[in-house]
């Protein structure tokens, strides 16, 4: 009865995880199936694991395996590796406990509200990051950072240069910017003939 509470504790905290927190604000619809999946798989074996008489030696190798998770096929952003590993805990919690305690909820509970809370759009919501393909070549970086914040209508806090193709006449950067209050919902739209970006965290712009 006792690991039947747990696996509807774990159930109910994984859903909530990803059908209330997760979806609603990225909707990608393919790691709602990674992260039940991740959650689910770690609970069975955490709970097969904790039943028998498995030495120290493959409860660290399951660790191991877990580790290499992240597909190496395709990049995930970074707040994604946090649902990805906040599914895991909770299918740990709740795979390696012998009853559902007040210790063991608390924890699940404090798991979900960290992701809710650290992911929520209102923290740092004029904030924004892109990584963009500039057609021109600089190499002073006050007058990139200048251009920068004319195309991005917002300050430059901080910005990489990952590569200046001078063949080409092509800049790569990493920029981390705050647009103004009065453009929280709206960036400013490149002009005809201005580099365009693309918004994902991997994603390069692309020369006009």
């Amino acid at each position: 009865m006792d690991r039947l509470l747990l696996v509807g504790a774990d159930l109910v905290a994984i859903s909530l995880l990803t059908f209330a927190v997760y979806f609603p604000r990225h909707h990608r619809r393919d790691l709602v199936a990674a992260f039940l999946g991740v959650n689910v798989g770690v609970l069975a074996v955490a709970m097969v694991l904790g039943s028998t008489s498995v030495g120290i030696g493959m409860g660290m190798g399951l660790f191991g395996v877990l580790s290499i998770i992240r597909l190496r096929s395709y990049e995930i952003a970074q707040h994604e590796i946090a649902y990805y590993f906040s599914a895991l805990a909770l299918g740990l919690l709740t795979g390696l406990s012998e009853s559902l305690d007040l210790l063991h909820t608390g924890l699940m509970v404090l798991v979900v509200a960290t992701l809710y809370a650290g992911d929520h759009p209102r923290l740092f919501p004029r904030h924004r990051q892109r990584e963009m393909r500039l057609d021109s070549a600089y190499t002073d970086e006050e007058a990139l950072r200048a251009h920068l914040e004319v195309l991005l209508g917002g300050r430059v806090l901080n910005l990489s240069v990952k590569g200046i193709d001078l063949v080409n006449d092509t800049t790569l950067v990493e920029v981390r910017y705050v647009v103004p209050s009065a453009s929280r919902a709206a960036v400013t739209k490149p002009r005809e003939g201005s580099p365009r970006t693309d918004d994902s965290p991997r994603g390069h712009g692309v020369r006009a």
